[in-house]
């Protein structure tokens, strides 16, 4: 057995790589690496290290390998980046080892089954569990809960909750954030409601479901309903959370109040929360305040990086993200997956073909980061849009991905963009034979055909979004404007303010067709007479946020929209000329990207 001072060394190492390599080695030196728990000791500290090829190392190095060697390793790799990897070592234990699963594996190996959104898998382990001499264990019941939850099916998750005899506070925190991840409210509210003690964890689990789900306004709720009880926020990640759901409703004054909330409490130095106020104040289109945050982090991780990196490129600022990728580098910080998509996405909106291309190149060459789908998208956007169509054709039919709805659809709007016929015909057509679920797809679709002539194909468009009844999703747009906030539908002016807002957009017209202005009907996807289509595009949702803007916001100020789809290109020609009218900046964040509109120009430079 291996002497009780060299396992506490073992254990004294885990977390740091340099100090369990030099315990390691001298272990080895003196011939005590083989004894037991040596092995497994090893393993974990390695895996706690961040350093899982050593981990798996240590484990094949090992003389003779028991479940408690298995236990260790496959614990490891259900928490690591490759999860997947957890069925062959399950594979290896059965049939090379001839071991059965224990309690402590069959954990690892459902919390394996949860992160690969597995359900299958995690099915088999239920029945193996119920079948094993383990049945009653409520870590395995833990862990199936987290499963079932992670795999989108709550219900099941509360059979195994329900067959718990003594709940302790991890079991409710789990179901509770399943049912509110899952988007069963409901539940989750009354799961809640019935726990027999309520603190800042279950707070959390609860309010982090909601921002999951999406329900951004019932988080924010959630966390104001916490502060009335007078829970003690002793930990930064409620505030995150809730900043992060601020953040996706684009309410800027809510984010601000927060932000002060996180001075109150102590929390500015926090790394997660100042990540969460970059990217809160980045979404609600005060890129200055994101920079101004980012530069107060004490301590910044690649997450910090990235975050800054990506909103300064959906503003459309090159120049500070490339120069943002240098100094990231300078500080000695890795760029992950995410980092590549901002840059390459930035010099798609900038049309920087060469440094795009070489940022493409320097992924795998330099990093050893296998380009996504994603990576390959943004790049063919960067060339379809910078006019290398044949090469971005190429690169659609040769890339080791499925071309998605998104990848033909870039190339498309490239070739629309460039008067490219007979590309556009062909690429159309792929796109049609997958049956896109956009409905902006099928407007673009109907207009290349129709341009082209091709009333077979419109005809085909149309019957294909019949059959599968696709409708043109609602655009809405959001403002706020002082201390009022207004949500503005396509199509309909508030009783309350609308011949105000009318009258005001019909002087705006009357001086930009004294301008030039010549409206673009070519995305009305309707049979209507020219002017009834006029009249359609003079009631978009963010014509009509712009306008109350406007009118109920001090002289000078910035207006802020969000708007849920991609601005229009007649929307687009509109907002340059009522920012130089109006002597107004105007930010518009849309499906796409933003759009910084100032004395008759655009930031994106016509790249959008």
């Amino acid at each position: 057995m291996l002497p009780p001072a060299a396992a506490a060394a073992i254990r004294a190492t885990a977390g740091s790589p340099r100090a369990v390599r030099r315990v390691h080695a001298r272990l080895l030196k003196e011939g005590l690496a083989d004894l037991l728990p040596a092995p497994a000791l090893l393993v974990s500290a390695y895996a706690r290290s961040c350093l899982l090829p050593d981990a798996r190392r240590a484990f094949d190095d090992a003389p003779r390998r028991d479940l408690y060697l298995y236990s260790a390793l496959l614990a490891a790799v259900s928490r690591s980046s490759a999860p997947e990897l957890a069925l062959p070592l399950l594979r290896r234990m059965l049939s090379d080892d001839a071991l059965r699963p224990d309690h402590f594996v069959l954990a690892s190996l459902a919390s394996a089954a949860a992160r690969l959104r597995s359900l299958r898998l995690g099915r088999q382990l239920h029945a193996h569990f119920v079948a094993s001499p383990y049945s009653a264990d409520d870590v395995v019941k833990s862990s199936l809960i987290d499963m079932y939850c992670k795999c989108g099916v709550p219900e099941d998750a509360r059979k195994v909750f329900d067959s718990i005899g003594v709940k302790n506070g991890v079991v409710w925190t789990a179901l509770v954030s399943g049912y509110a991840s899952n988007g069963c409210t409901g539940e989750a509210i009354d799961l809640f409601r019935s726990m027999p003690e309520r603190g800042l964890f279950a707070w959390t689990a609860l309010i982090s479901g909601f921002v999951k789900a999406g329900n951004n306004t019932g988080a924010v709720g959630l966390f104001v309903e916490m502060r009335r009880d007078g829970v003690r926020i002793d930990d930064a990640f409620v505030l995150a959370t809730v900043v992060g759901g601020a953040a996706e409703l684009a309410a800027l004054v809510l984010g601000r109040q927060l932000h002060g909330f996180a001075i109150t409490l102590g929390f500015l130095s926090s790394m997660i929360v100042g990540n969460a106020l970059v990217d809160m104040y980045s979404k609600c289109s005060d890129i200055h305040s994101a920079r101004e945050v980012f530069g107060g982090i004490i301590v910044r991780d690649v997450v910090s990086w990235t975050t800054i990196l990506v909103g300064e490129a959906q503003h459309g600022r090159v120049e500070e993200v490339l120069a943002l990728y240098d100094r990231m580098l300078l500080a000695g910080m890795k760029p992950n997956e995410v980092t590549f998509v901002g840059l390459i996405y930035a010099c798609s909106h900038a049309g920087l073909v060469q440094k795009g291309r070489q940022l493409f190149d320097s992924m795998k060459r330099e990093y050893g980061i296998k380009p996504g789908l994603q990576h390959y998208t943004c790049y063919l956007d960067l060339l379809s849009r910078s006019g290398y169509l044949s090469e971005a054709e190429e690169l659609i039919t040769t890339m080791p991905y499925e071309p998605d709805e998104a990848s033909w659809g870039a190339l498309l709007s490239a070739c629309k963009k460039h008067n490219d016929t007979q590309m556009c015909l062909r690429v159309a057509d792929n796109l049609l034979e997958l049956r896109p679920k956009d409905p902006s797809t099928y407007i673009l679709l109907s207009n290349v055909y129709a341009v082209n002539c091709k009333w077979d194909s419109v005809a085909k468009v149309r019957k294909i979004m019949a059959e599968m009844e696709i409708r043109k999703e609602p655009g809405y747009s959001w403002i706020e404007a002082g201390r009022e906030s207004r949500m503005f539908h396509a199509g309909e002016v508030p009783l309350d303010i609308g011949e105000e807002i009318t009258r005001f957009l019909e002087e705006l017209v009357s001086e930009m067709r004294k301008r030039g202005y010549v409206p673009d009907t070519s995305s009305v996807m309707h049979d209507l007479e020219e002017n009834e289509k006029e009249q359609h595009l003079f009631l978009h949702s963010e014509r009509l946020a712009v306008a109350f803007g406007i009118l109920k916001s001090p002289p000078g100020s910035v207006i802020r929209v969000v708007k849920n789809l991609r601005v229009c290109g007649d929307c687009h020609t509109v907002m340059k000329f009522i920012s130089e009218i109006a002597q107004r900046k105007i930010i518009v964040r849309d499906a796409s990207r933003f759009h910084h509109f100032e004395d008759g120009n655009c930031s994106c430079s016509e790249f959008w």
